[in-house]
């Protein structure tokens, strides 16, 4: 069985590509065991493999989901929360959305504001410049944009469905230069406090959950931010 499995950040960079096309003899093939297949075809990339999860069709998958020759299969590296040229991809209703150029805060925010509702707040995450004693000079983002935007998406409509709030969140790709947004999350409720709260939440899952990742550009040269850590998210075997 051939499959393709497309690959980003600092695993694509070790293995050289950002997708590759794998033959499997294992059949049923598992995501748990198609990472084990790939660790032994690619040692150096083994240990990143290994802290990394199988997306199957854009959804995270658990070590025994069966990959068919149909699927849509990426190797999702630990998310850390570029493309060229002009690039800016939204869901249908404008919500949510992908970009490599300036973000814009107020037409987010507009996004969001209600009648009914009392308080709105704008998160904005910015690259910063110094990181303990390291001096970042500017921040590099590469995104899977489609599961990207999924994910955006369902952390909307959790926000909806337990704080009753209006939420919209755009993420920029690319380089990030210092003072620069890298994403901005507007949320409106009709109470200053669920407001609070919402933000809190949809940033924190941002950073769990959505397939972001970041380079960090300092003094001494580049990496990618959460390389070495072990990939976690809210699914269950």
């Amino acid at each position: 069985m051939h499959i393709t499995i497309r690959l980003f950040a600092g695993l694509a960079e070790t293995i050289g590509s950002s997708s590759l096309t794998f033959h499997a003899t294992v059949i049923p093939l598992t995501a748990g065991k198609l990472k084990e297949l790939l660790s032994a075809s690619y040692p150096d990339a083994a240990s990143q493999i290994g802290a990394s999860l199988i997306a199957i069709d854009r959804e995270y998958a658990p070590d025994d989901s069966i990959i068919t020759e149909s699927s849509e299969v990426a190797l999702i590296p630990p998310v850390s929360g570029g493309e060229n040229g002009s690039l800016y991809e939204s869901t249908p209703d404008g919500l949510y959305s992908i970009t490599d150029q300036p973000l814009n805060a107020e037409k987010l925010l507009d996004a969001v504001l209600d009648v009914n509702h009392g308080a709105s707040l704008l998160f904005i995450g910015t690259t910063r410049e110094m990181t303990s004693e390291q001096r970042t000079t500017a921040l590099h983002y590469e995104a899977y944009i489609p599961m990207a935007l999924s994910k955006l998406e369902e952390i909307g409509k959790e926000v909806k469905n337990r704080w009753n709030a209006n939420c919209a969140i755009s993420h920029r790709i690319g380089l990030v230069s210092l003072k620069e947004a890298s994403v901005i999350i507007a949320i409106s409720t009709p109470h200053r406090d669920t407001c609070y709260e919402a933000s809190r939440f949809a940033i924190e899952r941002l950073k769990q959950t959505v397939p972001v990742w970041k380079k960090d550009i300092n003094e001494s040269g580049q990496h990618w931010v959460g390389s070495g850590q072990k990939a976690t998210n809210s699914i269950h075997n």
